[in-house]
């Protein structure tokens, strides 16, 4: 309807800049006022088709009409109590729930927070109290939040730690399995993690090593096959917590419940958020009862943690993902994904690799002449595709993907929509070598 940003987002925008605290930046340059159905329009009547979801937040729509109910239901009894102080049955419920969908049918138990990085910090807390150890091993490539330790474990400087410092001690990084850009097959990965873990760390002061199974921010990395069973297997005689990270991962969006199912492992913890609650602030750490009861009374918690409200939504989002074929629908949308821009990738060298599962996909951006990564043709792909109506967003270390997170609600006809102009605005974007 009008140019992007329209006169009534550029005035929000105007108000934020004099409002709103300057390192919380926005990707779309808009003023939302209305979203469902894989499409978000902003104040000025400009409809965008929303290949983001809210960074994998809203994988079941904006406002599935089961939450919306559930929301109201339980706002209508009590918005709050803490739970710590006075329980309440949604909060076991979910606890409940958690420990029946995530993988392994071992003795199982549950903890719930606000955000994704407040449950990596409590799943690095529940493991230290366990082993009595204090090293944690992250991977390159990692993201795993903006809180100090969970800054810490994140492999990527800015945005996200640069000028935050100093961070937690005793967390380490070691390479881990990067397909396109490594070549190793996952068990000449994994001796290549381990041995690094066992030289420079050792195993005897070693707590948790933690891990995304499908990488998010440093790219959509999927490992290779046998790369995480056999960190899996090191940690089970080691003694160390396997943790995993399915806070973008997690919840159908990937062509599974958890994306740990792709590849046969059962994590000793496991962080969720994100797709939990239907857009609600929820998250949680579920893992092997003997691990989650290590922490002392009190040990856990938070005022928020749990929130009635948040936990009526997390409970119809999850009855959503199990009775409307969302895990059915990922995959049909990664076949769909893959299948256009495999056949972009046939005639254009720029794309030097197409992975992900599910409706967590990656298109990777390079320079054909020496494969290094191309951040400035991702930043004008997307910032292009955005003026063109569709919302999509960059990952990666270098900058250089187009991250593809739509609903898996939305129709096959707008999906293919929005993949037509990422597609076309690729074929209009200039080669580098024309660009000199």
């Amino acid at each position: 309807m009008t140019s992007i940003p329209g006169p009534n987002s550029q005035a929000a925008l105007d108000r934020k800049a004099l409002a709103v605290a300057a390192g919380v930046s926005a990707t779309v340059p808009i003023a939302a006022v209305a979203a469902g159905g894989g499409v978000v329009v902003d104040a000025d009547g400009n409809s965008f088709i929303d290949l983001g979801s809210g960074i994998a937040v809203t994988s079941i729509g904006n406002a599935h009409p089961k939450v919306v109910d559930a929301i109201a239901t339980q706002a209508a009894q009590f918005t709050h109590t803490c739970f710590m102080i006075s329980p309440y049955s949604a909060y076991i419920e979910v606890a409940e729930a958690l420990n029946r969908v995530t993988p392994g049918d071992h003795a199982k138990k549950s903890a719930l927070f606000n955000s994704g990085a407040e449950a990596v910090e409590n799943a690095v807390k529940i493991a230290r109290a366990y082993t009595k150890k204090n090293a944690v091993v992250a991977f390159e490539h990692a993201y795993h939040g903006r809180t100090n330790l969970t800054m810490a474990l994140t492999a990527k400087a800015m945005p996200y730690k640069s000028g935050f410092g100093p961070f937690a001690p005793d967390i380490y990084r070691v390479a881990g399995s990067y397909p396109y850009r490594d070549g190793l097959s996952g068990e000449e990965a994994a001796r290549r993690a381990i041995t690094q873990i066992e030289k420079t760390i050792g195993a005897a002061d070693l707590a948790a090593v933690i891990i995304e199974p499908i990488q998010g921010e440093g790219g959509f990395v999927v490992p290779a096959d046998g790369f995480l069973g056999a960190i899996v297997s090191w940690c089970r005689d080691n003694d160390v917590v396997f943790i995993a990270d399915e806070v973008q991962s997690g919840f159908a969006r990937t062509g599974a419940m958890f994306a740990s199912e792709h590849f046969g492992i059962i994590p000793d913890l496991i962080t969720t958020a994100k797709g939990i609650a239907g857009g609600m602030p929820l998250a949680a750490v579920t893992g092997r009862a003997e691990i989650m009861d290590a922490a002392h009374a009190g040990g856990l918690g938070g005022t928020y943690g749990g929130n009635p409200v948040a936990c009526a939504a997390a409970l119809a989002a999850i009855d959503v993902y199990e009775t409307e074929g969302l895990i059915e629908r990922a995959r049909e949308i990664e076949e769909l994904v893959t299948t256009r821009f495999k056949a972009v990738q046939a005639e254009d060298p720029r794309i030097g690799d197409v992975r992900g599962r599910g409706a967590m996909m990656a298109v990777e951006f390079v320079d054909p002449a020496t494969n290094m990564p191309d951040a400035a043709l991702a930043s004008l792909i997307a910032k292009a595709c955005i003026s063109s109506g569709v919302i999509v967003l960059t990952c990666g270390t270098f900058g250089n993907i187009i991250r593809l997170l739509p609903p898996l609600s939305i129709s096959p006809a707008l999906l293919v929509e929005g993949l037509d102009v990422i597609i076309e605005t690729l074929a209009r974007a200039p080669h580098a070598a024309a660009a000199k």
